[in-house]
């Protein structure tokens, strides 16, 4: 019987840790938006161009960690930098839905214009496991623009 209940105890701190690893494996609320922070001083600071030259670099661990990375977009919806997805870059996504159907960029964009700074949730595709997943992304107006980063759930 003691050898059950050790076995059984042995179980649940295993499982009890694999939480833990996969947990850690995820960007936390806190880290995205002190990421997120971390991109609007660089932006005052060092200027749009090499700003966004550093958030789309993905050797570089202070806008790349993990499941989180930084956007950018302008007012418009035109995506100005996008530290997961260069192709973005350019383009003007104000009318880009999830995979159901939730304007996002738009929501962001009104975010934005609004209360300046605040959470949306979408859908979208986890750059660790390719899985389209419910993600929350935090944004922050800057000038004429948002900055944005967000967590998987």
């Amino acid at each position: 019987m003691k050898a059950l209940f050790g076995a059984a105890a042995l179980s649940l701190s295993m499982f009890a840790m694999s939480s833990t690893v996969l947990a850690a494996d995820k960007g936390t609320p806190d880290e995205a938006v002190a990421m997120v922070k971390k991109a609007v001083a660089l932006i005052k600071s060092d200027g749009k161009e090499k700003a966004f030259a550093a958030i789309s670099d993905p050797a570089n661990t202070t806008f790349h960690d993990r499941d989180l990375y930084i956007y950018v977009y302008d007012l418009n919806g035109v995506a100005l930098a996008h530290g997961n997805n260069p192709k973005m870059v350019g383009k003007p996504l104000i009318t880009l839905k999830d995979n159901e159907g939730k304007p996002m960029i738009k929501e962001m964009v009104d975010l934005a214009k609004g209360k300046g700074k605040g959470w949306v949730d979408f859908k979208w595709p986890n750059p660790v496991t390719k899985a389209v997943e419910a993600k929350s992304g935090y944004i922050e107006k800057v000038d004429d623009m948002l900055v944005g980063s967000g967590i998987y759930k």
